[in-house]
């Protein structure tokens, strides 16, 4: 459903994109992982046909991104990461122009967002603006579906979001895959790696690797240990001044540790542990 080849994007003397190759499948939720200023927004707005790259080809749904861009944006459906709906009209004003914008109604695809919809019918009279982080983006979800697009590009669309709502986005998610919509969704949030069917690791505009997440966590070439202490920056300084350790990281309130060799079991509360996606990338960028 999507293919890009040897995509690039410079703004000035900034390579946003660096050959950018990959292809999604029909159905797939596939996620494309990184920090901020990893090059995602941009990538997604090449596909939704916004901005041209300066070289290489994209096709969405079999379509050209820049020859075919007015079919495209029939098939498509776009959330961007800043919240874009009309603030002064209400939600249901605002789900009422975009169905008609696309020629549709609301009732005719309701199915496909009655699930989503429910949840924020009761305010459907208040104006966009007034809503909270979490009703807008299920409005925001709403507006980007109600044409049926066979492609839904959601750019990290739970930044800034309570972890409830975050939990039920993606529930609903998964019910869309149902439907047969391919979803590619952009974060910078790891733990939602997981929830994906195969993730595109990103960093300063290059793809460090894609796979499954399983695949990315399996394939991990250490050995990966975690440590801690009453002062774990301070042990962070030690582990980085020690000959044996190739690398350590803070991971929350414990740090990561690779060593060259053997561990070192001076290192307090020294043990072995299954990697994380966030190790993986980590590495990755390391190496």
């Amino acid at each position: 459903m999507v293919n890009c080849r040897l995509i690039n994007k410079s703004y000035g003397e900034v390579q946003a994109l660096k050959d950018i190759s990959l292809e999604v499948g029909k159905g797939e939720i596939f996620g494309l992982i990184g920090p901020d200023g990893a090059g995602k927004t941009t990538l997604f707005r090449i596909l939704t046909s916004l901005i041209l790259a300066d070289s290489g080809q994209a096709f969405v749904d079999g379509l050209d991104v820049v020859k075919d861009f007015r079919e495209l944006r029939q098939r498509i459906g776009y959330m961007p990461g800043r919240f874009s709906l009309y603030q002064d009209l209400s939600v249901e004003e605002n789900l009422n122009f975009y169905a008609t914008v696309f020629n549709t109604t609301v009732e005719e695809n309701y199915y496909l967002i009655e699930d989503i919809y429910k949840q924020i019918e009761p305010f459907k009279r208040r104006r966009a603006g007034k809503l909270s982080g979490g009703m807008k983006q299920k409005l925001a979800l709403s507006c980007a579906l109600i044409h049926k697009p066979t492609v839904l590009f959601l750019d990290e669309p739970t930044t800034g979001v309570d972890p409830v709502s975050r939990k039920e986005f993606w529930e609903m998610l998964k019910k869309l895959k149902k439907e047969g919509i391919t979803i590619i969704v952009s974060t910078p949030y790891m733990d939602e790696a997981r929830l994906c069917d195969r993730i595109a690791l990103i960093q300063h505009g290059k793809i460090l690797s894609i796979e499954t997440p399983e695949k990315i966590i399996t394939g991990f070439p250490e050995k990966l240990y975690q440590a801690h202490s009453d002062n774990n920056y301070l042990l962070l300084l030690e582990l980085r001044k020690n000959p044996k350790v190739k690398s350590a990281f803070m991971s929350g309130e414990y740090l990561h540790i690779v060593f060259k060799g053997e561990a070192d079991e001076t290192i307090p509360n020294l043990k072995e542990i299954t990697p994380t996606i966030e190790d993986c990338f980590i590495y990755l960028m390391e190496n």
